[in-house]
């Protein structure tokens, strides 16, 4: 029991480097005028694929990691307020799509899994935003609404299923070898 948990912790700071590296790599806005703070990054696939390999306790431990790095490294700008949203989604997206994937262990698991977690991590998100936005940047509530439908909304939905997508086929990929390894 101790060996399979140094191999989950080990594979865990793995995934949480890729994570931090894929930031990184590969970010830019989505809505460039409008929200130009609002960018896409890839990290959230590995989080997502070592959540559903892992559990969902794994990924949102993975989840907390891996943004607190980010926050106070590749993505120190956003602050606090970029950790706490980031949290938030990645953590919605794991904890749905890693205990629907458990509920249904169908061939299809991991696709309506992953999609179920998209939705409700974008649900979250337009709450989230209501809620957090005014406070960390100043706006009134007014304003963080006039931009859910028209740019928060679509960026949660681009980028969460973007990262979804992708998280299911490496997933696919990679399911079978590390099941063995972990």
């Amino acid at each position: 029991m101790q060996m399979q948990n140094i191999k989950k912790l080990s594979f865990s700071a793995v995934i949480c480097a890729l994570a931090v590296v894929a930031v990184l790599a590969v970010h830019f806005p989505i809505f460039a005028v409008a929200a130009p703070f609002l960018e896409y990054d890839p990290g959230d696939i590995f989080v997502l694929v070592a959540g559903l390999l892992l559990g969902p306790w794994w990924g949102l431990g993975i989840t907390l990691v891996a943004s607190l790095v980010q926050g106070v490294t590749v993505s120190a700008a956003s602050g606090l307020y970029g950790i706490l949203m980031h949290i938030i989604s990645t953590g919605t997206l794991v904890l749905v799509a890693t205990f629907v994937k458990r509920l249904f262990k169908s061939r299809l698991s991991s696709e309506l899994s992953v999609a179920c977690g998209v939705l409700a991590a974008t649900a979250v998100m337009m709450g989230a935003n209501m809620v957090i936005t005014p406070v960390f940047m100043g706006v009134s509530v007014e304003a963080v609404r006039d931009m859910l439908l028209p740019v928060i909304l679509p960026f949660n939905l681009i980028k969460l299923a973007a990262n979804g997508i992708l998280a299911c086929a490496l997933y696919r990929a990679v399911r079978v070898p590390l099941s063995r390894l972990l």
